[in-house]
């Protein structure tokens, strides 16, 4: 089970009362750094963006490729080591708003990771060192160091 605290929110949807949960200037604030970020043409650029006016810790040599969509609403909860790939339009969520709970979780992806094209990492998920994450995975569970995991249901090989 991915680590994520639950909130109930009632009789009514958690994305309905979304500033409750999250400040309106907060949001703002994070849609447009993020929006300048996936059209940034620098990795360099875009990862200290991230890093000073979005609050992500992001390892050194670390690139995050063109469109990939950091969280919106707590992009301070992910987590990315050194040298480390994110690929294009790939998609890390620290958040989930269902019909009658939001989850909260953090990310935290290790040193020399390659996430590819199209992913999606769910809240909760860590993703080991040396790890190889294949283009359009569903990251729903841990990933262990040195693995290989790839497709929806995601199949977890050791690359060793």
């Amino acid at each position: 089970m991915r680590r994520t605290t639950r909130t109930k929110s009632g009789h009514v949807n958690p994305l309905w009362q979304l500033y409750r949960t999250v400040s309106f200037i907060k949001v703002t604030k994070n849609f447009i750094v993020i929006e300048l970020g996936r059209i940034c043409p620098s990795v360099q650029l875009k990862r200290n963006m991230y890093r000073m006016l979005l609050g992500m810790t992001i390892g050194d040599k670390t690139s995050i490729a063109y469109k990939a969509m950091p969280d919106l609403m707590f992009p301070e909860r992910i987590t990315i080591g050194e040298n480390s790939v994110i690929g294009y339009n790939a998609t890390l969520l620290t958040h989930e708003y269902l019909v009658d709970e939001y989850r909260v979780g953090n990310i935290h992806i290790g040193d020399n990771v390659l996430i590819g094209a199209n992913a999606l990492v769910l809240p909760g998920v860590t993703i080991g060192d040396n790890s190889v994450i294949g283009a359009m995975t569903v990251v729903s569970k841990d990933v262990p160091a040195h693995a290989f995991a790839y497709g929806n249901p995601m199949i977890i090989k050791n690359k060793i």
